[in-house]
This record gives structure tokens, C-alpha cells and sequence, in this order.
């Protein structure tokens, strides 16, 4: 199969595909790898380095995508991509298109099978391609609200651990995956005083355990989540419904009500974002103040360290990129219900029942 790595162009995406690594292995089976110009070049992953690997560099997307069977992506499909996806094509990258619903139809329109990382599922019941990110961008998410707490950024200028004498930052948690868990990790190492809320009594059990009580778990009602975020510091926003549209945990009235220069980090906003004041920004305008609040509502979070990112992610999806390139992606599909579970788009239709729900469609 003509296996089509392209340059990522979403603003300030600098992560890749596939690594030079992954590249070899799908050589190794047989398959062509066409890599476009520069793909990795942001990350130090040279043309040089993916020619060694075996792959042919072609010099544009239009090319690499008029001849590739299969598109590994990183990002959702931006306009200027749009009219270069062409019917029976494989694609395989992040698409949240339960907030995307113009891309949605462009698929639909573009006659290609689209496969989502997001909704690929394992025999665990978790999320195999969206878990490394999710690390990512959990860690990343009390990064960036350490710094959006600093006064030149809008926050309340107050440090995460405090000092001696002074008390640390309340931070507080809506959800307790994969991202809430990482999110968790960092904020307590960096000294904060941490709490979790989530519905399930089994994953806050299990945070409780992994932290030896240092942090503080609430189930999620409506009242605890009200207390906690307008007593918090940072809130970090961690909902995940696979496929479907973020719930929004957050109303815009409590905005007026929180301490002023507190921060919400957003991690849901791929999915629409679980706070009703939360619009996606970038890495270029990463943060804004509404109502005296700092909103950091970046859609790519880990595109920020795009090379520990890339790594993660192409090693994730390495096996379901030979899978769908070995097999062919009707087959490799049938073969793998996990698999299956990432299709959202076929034949001209939404094939998702969260993604559909979420968008209004058959």
C-alpha cells in the first residue's frame, strides 16, 4: 500500500505522523511510504533521515495526496486540505468531529473512510491512541496554568506551591482518566494542594490508591463542583465522552463569582470544551480574559512539545498503521473491532453513533 505521511499544517503543529522509525517498519512489510518536504523537520527528524528509512520525500501535499491509499495524520484536515481527499482514500489522524461539523460534511462529501484516533478502543475499555496525548496534555495543562496564574499573564500572581508560611494553589480537576491522572501527578509534584472530582466512585478509589491520599477525591454532584471551582486557583477541565460532545460543566454565570485571576485550562476543547465560556485558541494567542477570568483553551496542547508528542504517539499507532496497510482497510477494520470503534466516517456517511448523536445526524 502507498502509505502518505504530509506536513502538518494547522497553526504552530509542529508534531509528525510518523517517525523515521515507523517509516522502516511499514518498508519492512512491503509497503511504499511517501513523506512530505519538511514533514518532521520542526521536530529534528530530517528528509535525510526518513530517505534512509526507506521512504520516497515527495515535495507537495497535492502530490502526496493524489497518490497515497492511506493519510496518517496527526491533526484534523485543515480547508486548504480539504479539496485534495479523494473517494475510497484511508484516513487516520485526530478528528473530534463532534465539535468540527463542517469537516464533518467535507468528509462525508469527499467520499473517503476516515478513522479516528480518538474513538480506537482496546480490550480494557480505554482509548489506546488518544492515552498518549492525553498524558501529554494533562502535565502540559498544569504547566500552562502555573504560568497563566502569573500577573503578566492575567493571573491572580500566585505561585502553585506557595511558600513556607504561605499556602499553596488550590487546584481542582473535573475528571479522573487519563488526562485528570497526569494533570493530578504534575500538580502535586509541583506542590499544589490537589482534588479530583469525578462520577466514579471506582476511578476515584483508584486515584486515592495511586496517590496514597495526598489527593483529595469528591464525587462530582453539581453542588461539589460549583464549591470547588469558584474556591479554586486552577481548574483543569478533564471530561471525556468518547465521540461525543464535551458536557458543559462549568456556566458562564460562576465566571463573576470565582476569585479573580483564577485560571480554567480547558483539555475538553477538541470536544467542544466543558466550560461554557471556553472558545479554542491557539498556541500563537494561547489564553484570554473574560470576566476577569484567564481561559486557556489551546486545541493542540501537545503540539507544544511536538517532539516527546510525536514519539508517543507514532509508537501508539504504529500496530493499527500496519494493521490497516497489511490487511487493507475493509479487512483490517473487520478484523479488529478496537479498530472498528475509531470509523467515523464511510461512504459518504457518519458512521459513529456518539459522533452522529453529537452532531444531529442519522
Amino acid at each position: 500500500m502507498r502509505v502518505g505521511i504530509p506536513r502538518e499544517i494547522k497553526i504552530h503543529e509542529y508534531r509528525v505522523g510518523a517517525t523515521p522509525e515507523g517509516v522502516r517498519e511499514l518498508v519492512a512489510h512491503g509497503h511504499q511510504v511517501l513523506v512530505e518536504q519538511g514533514a518532521g523537520a520542526a521536530i529534528g527528524l530530517d528528509d535525510a533521515q526518513y530517505r534512509a528509512a526507506g521512504a520516497e520525500i515527495v515535495g507537495t501535499a497535492a502530490e502526496l495526496f493524489a497518490r497515497a491509499e492511506l493519510i496518517v495524520k496527526v491533526k484534523e484536515p485543515q480547508p486548504q486540505e480539504y479539496p485534495l481527499l479523494r473517494p475510497q482514500q484511508l484516513l487516520f489522524t485526530y478528528l473530534h468531529l463532534a465539535a468540527e461539523p463542517a469537516l464533518a460534511q467535507r468528509l462525508c462529501d469527499a467520499g473517503v473512510t476516515a478513522i479516528a484516533y480518538e474513538t480506537v478502543t482496546a480490550s480494557d475499555g480505554g482509548l489506546p491512541l488518544l492515552a498518549p496525548m492525553s498524558e501529554v496534555a494533562g502535565r502540559m495543562a498544569i504547566q500552562a496554568g502555573a504560568a497563566c496564574l502569573e500577573k503578566p499573564r492575567g493571573g491572580a500572581g500566585v505561585l502553585l506551591a506557595g511558600v513556607p508560611g504561605v499556602a499553596p494553589a488550590k487546584v481542582v480537576i473535573l475528571g479522573a482518566g487519563v488526562v485528570g491522572t497526569n494533570a493530578a501527578a504534575m500538580a502535586l509534584g509541583m506542590g499544589a494542594q490537589v482534588t479530583v472530582l469525578n462520577r466514579s466512585v471506582a476511578r476515584m478509589r483508584r486515584i486515592d490508591e495511586r496517590f496514597g491520599g495526598r489527593v483529595q477525591t469528591r464525587h462530582a454532584t453539581a453542588a461539589a463542583v460549583e464549591a470547588l471551582v469558584l474556591d479554586a486557583d486552577l481548574v483543569v477541565g478533564a471530561v471525556l465522552e468518547p465521540g461525543a460532545a464535551a458536557p458543559k460543566l462549568v456556566p458562564r454565570a460562576w465566571l463573576a463569582r470565582m476569585r479573580p485571576g483564577s485560571v480554567l485550562v480547558d483539555v475538553a476543547i477538541d470536544q467542544g470544551g466543558c466550560f461554557e465560556s471556553s472558545r479554542p485558541t491557539t498556541h500563537a494567542d494561547p489564553s484570554y480574559l473574560l470576566d476577569g477570568i484567564v481561559h486557556y483553551c489551546v486545541a493542540n496542547m501537545p503540539g507544544a512539545v511536538a517532539r516527546t508528542a510525536s514519539f508517543a504517539l507514532s509508537q501508539a499507532t504504529l500496530p493499527f498503521v500496519l494493521a490497516l496497510a497489511d490487511q487493507g482497510g475493509a479487512q483490517a477494520l473487520a478484523n479488529d473491532p478496537h479498530l472498528a470503534h475509531g470509523l467515523n466516517v464511510q461512504d459518504g456517511r457518519i458512521v459513529h453513533p456518539a459522533v452522529a448523536r453529537a452532531l444531529g445526524k442519522p
